[in-house]
């Protein structure tokens, strides 16, 4: 039997008997596995949840812990920023890219403070307080951060800044070591489980169990290699997670990052996509990407990032999601760092947790023997460095707009940083969901009985990305997902 055959629907008339049942029953148990178990059992369904694993958080438990909140939460005013539904869906509609869905993000940012009080009632912890340093993530366990290049430009020109990466509070904290990702799902998990909801752990969910009217009425999987039979009475809410693990739909709907994913796990295969499909499920951004380059901030904000002909592309101080994605698709995966002394020893002497602090590849004495050890063509970044100087002498950055505060004349010494090929990142497209989480046929009806959030869907992000995204609304179509199912 080859692969696509065991994707195929079973039919429910064929099952003799159920190894298992509940009225919801939900594959995955991250972020959004959790939140869809959390309100699925407090409407009053009997839940299971579905784990590959042999506990629960998947790619969540290990994130940084971002949640992209705004619109004016407790958190933001504690700290002193002002925010709005408007402002947030105006910066979300230009940061998520081309093809991003306005209903739905103006449907997530409209419920977005909602959300973070929900969070609240599960016990999730944060601290109100804001961290301004450059970063992947706070050094310590404050809890609001700017994750999207909020304040950076063109998007501070777009909307007004304010910083929406939330954050749960992790107390004793190490960078590297622990994740605020687990102050946040164990919390939901916690929630679920005092709500009711049941957990079967090393669970593979391989094909789905349709009613002869197209319904789905539950999964198939295999238990300790054991065939299972799962039955959903109400609804399966599928939450497994992205397809960056399977080499196979990479290559086929996103080549340009194969071989090198960041930000997910292994478990991230796209079974729950592939299964869906069988049943003739849509599908969105399949080709888009996040994309991280793997530098430091600190770094990056006190040089200037050049392609192969010595050019600026990208304001260095923005979000490095988004210095990863314009290097890997508008700069064939090509970037140098170019940095004096006294800069790569402010970065140094930074609040940074040192772990991508990079040394330079090439040192010289000035800029034209650095153009030619970096075999560059003669003249190019000599100009790009005389200009950009000439400019940030007067505070000025008319080209890139980089933030005043990190704008000075580059000296001497002068190093530059290899960036080639020093990038990675996941995949952002999936199934296609309704606002309520329905997962829609190619036809464009919802298919009865599926529903669908997280990572296996395609939710705000298009072609643009900012930290907290995937455990933001991966949460909180989590919650429609479970309110959904529940009704049946």
């Amino acid at each position: 039997m080859n692969r696509q055959q065991d994707l195929a629907p079973v039919p429910a008339a064929s099952i003799g008997a159920w190894d298992h049942e509940a009225d919801v029953v939900i594959a995955g148990y991250g972020v959004a596995g959790a939140a869809a178990a959390v309100e699925a059992a407090r409407a009053g369904a009997d839940v299971l949840v579905l784990e590959r694993t042999g506990s629960w958080g998947g790619a969540a438990a290990m994130a940084g812990g971002f949640i992209y909140l705004g619109g004016g939460t407790a958190i933001q005013t504690a700290c002193g920023f002002t925010d709005s539904v408007d402002n947030m869906a105006t910066f979300l509609n230009a940061a998520m890219g081309p093809g991003a869905d306005e209903n739905r993000i103006a449907d997530y940012c409209a419920g977005s403070v909602e959300h973070f009080d929900w969070l609240v009632d599960c016990d999730v912890p944060f601290k109100a307080e804001f961290f301004g340093e450059p970063g992947w993530e706070p050094m310590g366990d404050q809890g609001l951060m700017y994750s999207g290049g909020e304040n950076s430009f063109p998007f501070n020109s777009i909307a007004t800044p304010a910083p929406r990466g939330h954050i749960p509070q992790m107390s004793g904290k190490k960078q590297g070591e622990a994740s605020a990702g687990y102050m946040l799902m164990k919390p939901l998990v916690d929630t679920a489980t005092a709500a009711g909801a049941r957990a079967l752990y090393d669970v593979r969910v391989q094909r789905l169990i349709v009613e002869s009217d197209g319904r789905v009425t539950g999964i198939q999987a295999r238990h300790f290699g054991t065939e299972t039979n799962i039955r959903a009475r109400r609804g399966v809410v599928l939450a497994t997670g992205s397809f960056a693990y399977n080499d196979a739909m990479v290559a086929q709907y996103a080549p340009r990052i194969a071989g090198r994913p960041a930000a997910s796990i292994e478990q991230h295969d796209g079974q729950a996509i592939r299964m869906a499909q069988a049943l003739g499920a849509d599908l969105a951004h399949m080709d888009a990407t996040e994309v991280a380059i793997f530098i430091d901030p600190q770094q990056l904000v006190r040089g200037i990032l050049v392609n192969s002909r010595g050019q600026r592309f990208v304001a260095e101080d923005t979000y490095p999601g988004r210095v990863g994605q314009l290097t890997l698709y508008h700069q064939d995966n090509t970037a140098f760092l170019i940095i004096d002394g006294d800069a790569q020893e402010d970065a140094m002497a930074s609040l940074s947790p040192q772990l991508m602090m990079r040394p330079p590849t090439w040192v010289c004495e000035s800029i034209a023997d650095l153009e030619q050890e970096m075999s560059l063509a003669p003249g190019c970044l000599q100009a790009t460095v005389a200009a950009y100087n000439e400019a940030a002498a007067r505070g000025e950055d008319p080209l890139l707009h980089k933030k005043p505060q990190w704008l000075k004349p580059i000296g001497s010494p002068v190093g530059a940083i290899d960036l080639r090929e020093s990038t990675g990142g996941f995949t952002l497209g999936g199934l296609q969901t309704t606002l309520d989480s329905e997962v829609l046929h190619v036809s464009g009806e919802p298919i009865p009985g599926l529903y669908g959030a997280g990572r296996s869907t395609a939710g705000l992000a298009a072609w643009g990305y900012a930290s907290g995204i995937s455990l933001g609304d991966g949460s909180f179509y989590g919650r429609r997902a479970g309110r959904r199912a529940a009704k049946g």
